[in-house]
């Protein structure tokens, strides 16, 4: 074996690895709605987790890549600890299909159905069709089905180069004497942890080892143990992903790591009293690609159902290792491992950002309660709530942004771009609310007041915003365009009321009824109620998607639906409901 040869094998490794990325990668971004539905079902069952964790892993080849999700989902209170367990051990059998369809490198057969199953034949046909959907398609799902095939073309490539550079290698006697040092079992899940740490991923780790197996210089008895070790090693991208998490998202990054390390410990235990009690001869016969796919999947199948039963015991044990803190541990809102699939990113984004439109709903309600009986304990946690949106929308904007500077789906990109809006719109109703917090406490210092007739105007009003924002609100929560439709006609309503409570202000000046301080006041009150009913409807225009590039939404909402009989129907009932002539006297409660 030359220099060339060397030169080679690294290319191959090189593009082995890259192709395995890419169509993770791919994958991934294809398959996110899909994983999104798929944690959507999770139940604490064991079955339900295992077979969502086996699911997950099998689609995106990756068990490292579904146990950093896992992290993330239990970082951000997606998920439980004991659902998390399940999930991994689940991964663990998911990962050992890269090794089966790596296997089919190794069919050598005359029969021309059995050939065409080898990899070296149909992946040209793949490559072609990955390239014409890459490249002259601009659909972004059938760009992604292109790079998974491309992906897939690749890493085929890779591993048949890596074999043909070290073919050579089965008449080198350091390569022999290397192996026969692998047949002590430590050493083999020394090499095996040690490999896949360093390129982090069982699969391709797994994929190198069925490179070398073409030499004929592997035996079964060393390939085991490496084997082994491979789980072990997978487990660093895990707990490297855990620094900085919560106690509970180190904790599944730790039940990762030990379900590996006892199940390893248990089974070379076992295969080390076989080994030297038995001395089968197989452990001494030269492994094959099919064999070392056969034992890939045997170990983790057999270390999952001897730990399976034992997640209980783990769950506890782990929670031992990582005890609780005597300090009350914030929850991390929003976390960047969900990034590697961004459906499940944005479905948190959207769990995030409701509990932001809460925040500033229960702020602009707690104002309208001030203006009847203000009170500084009230004026403060007021403001805290308006302090805390403003930290929702920078954390939400700055990772939203994040987000699509990643490769993301065009239904993705837009639902993004809908968050950034409504977030905008849900920081300026608390911002209204501190408005009309001021209001009242101007009232309170100036001692001033509201003619009766003023004051059962107000209450109209305030009662028209609050039903807009518990509509605009549900409607945003529950993605529910029917909600999100009687927005605009009430909006029109509250339109029309400030015009009238206007009007009917000037005239009460001119009598001589208020004072010119009071009129500033109401003029302040108005125009935030009706900023707050205009907010309302750009989150309503959101939901139902109806002009998403406009960010005048309410605007193009009157547009649309203003010839509508519905539309004229919800308006002339929300007219009478809010009509002046019914004003009753302002609580400032509903």
């Amino acid at each position: 074996m030359d220099i060339f040869n060397v030169l080679t094998m690294a290319g191959g490794l090189s593009l082995f690895l890259f192709g395995m990325s890419v169509m993770g990668e791919a994958l991934e971004r294809r398959a996110g709605g899909s994983l999104r539905l798929l944690l959507g079902r999770l139940t604490t069952g064991r079955a339900a987790g295992l077979f969502t964790g086996l699911l997950v892993t099998a689609v995106i080849q990756s068990s490292s890549a579904t146990t950093v999700m896992v992290v993330g989902f239990v970082n951000s209170g997606l998920m439980t600890l004991k659902q998390a367990i399940n999930v991994i051990m689940g991964a663990n059998i998911g990962t050992t299909v890269t090794a089966w369809i790596l296997s089919l490198s190794g069919i050598d057969s005359g029969n021309l159905f059995v050939r065409l199953l080898k990899p070296s034949s149909f992946t040209p046909v793949l490559a072609f069709a990955g390239i014409i959907l890459y490249m002259f398609i601009k659909d972004a799902a059938k760009k992604d089905t292109g790079m998974i095939l491309l992906g897939f073309a690749t890493l085929m490539f890779g591993m048949e180069t890596m074999s043909g550079a070290v073919s050579g290698l089965a008449q080198v006697p350091a390569f022999q004497s290397l192996f026969l040092l692998f047949q002590n079992p430590f050493l083999g899940v020394l090499a095996g942890a040690v490999l896949t740490a360093i390129i982090q991923s069982s699969s391709a780790s797994v994929g190198i080892l069925q490179a070398l197996a073409v030499t004929g210089q592997v035996s079964l008895g060393a390939a085991i143990p490496i084997i082994m070790g491979q789980n072990i090693g997978t487990c660093v991208t895990a707990m490297v992903s855990s620094i900085g998490a919560n106690k509970n998202a180190r904790r599944a990054a730790l039940v990762h790591l030990l379900f590996n390390v006892i199940g390893t410990a248990a089974l070379l235990a076992v295969f080390w009293g076989i080994k030297l009690l038995l001395a089968p001869a197989v452990l001494g016969r030269a492994v094959s690609l099919f064999d070392i796919a056969l034992a890939h999947s045997a170990f983790n199948l057999l270390c999952t159902l001897l730990m399976l039963p034992l997640s209980g015991v783990l769950e506890r044990l782990v929670k031992r290792l990582v005890p609780e803190s005597g300090q009350r541990e914030e929850l991390a809102e929003l976390d960047e491992r969900l990034m590697v699939t961004p459906p499940i990113a944005l479905e948190r984004c959207r769990g995030v950002a409701a509990d932001m439109a809460q925040t500033a709903a229960d702020a602009l309600k707690g104002a309208l309660g001030a203006l009847h009986d203000y009170s500084p304990a009230q004026g403060k946690a007021i403001r805290e709530m308006e302090e805390k949106t403003d930290r929702y929308e920078d954390s939400l904007g700055t990772y939203l942004v994040k987000l699509c500077a990643k490769p993301v789906s065009e239904a993705d990109r837009r639902q993004a771009a809908k968050l950034l809006k409504a977030i905008g719109d849900f920081e300026r109703i608390s911002d209204h609310a501190v408005n009309l917090l001021e209001s009242a406490r101007e009232m309170r210092e100036k001692k001033l007041s509201f003619t009766d007739a003023a004051r059962s105007e107000l209450s109209v009003l305030t009662r028209a915003v609050e039903e807009i924002l518990t509509l605009s609100l549900c409607a945003f929560s529950r993605d529910d365009g029917g909600q999100a439709a009687l927005v605009e006609p009430l909006k029109q309503v509250i339109d029309q009321l400030k015009e009238q409570m206007r009007t009917r202000h000037i005239l009460r000046l001119q009598e001589g009824n208020c004072s010119i301080e009071a009129g500033f006041v109401w003029s302040d009150l108005l125009t935030n109620l009706e900023r707050t009913a205009a907010h309302c409807s750009n989150i309503a225009g959101c939901v139902t998607e109806i002009t998403p590039r406009d960010m005048n939404l309410h605007e193009s909402l009157r547009e649309l639906r203003s010839d509508s009989e519905q539309f004229r129907q919800d308006y002339e009932r929300y007219a009478g409901k809010y009509a002046l002539r019914n004003a009753e006297p302002f609580t400032g409660r509903e």
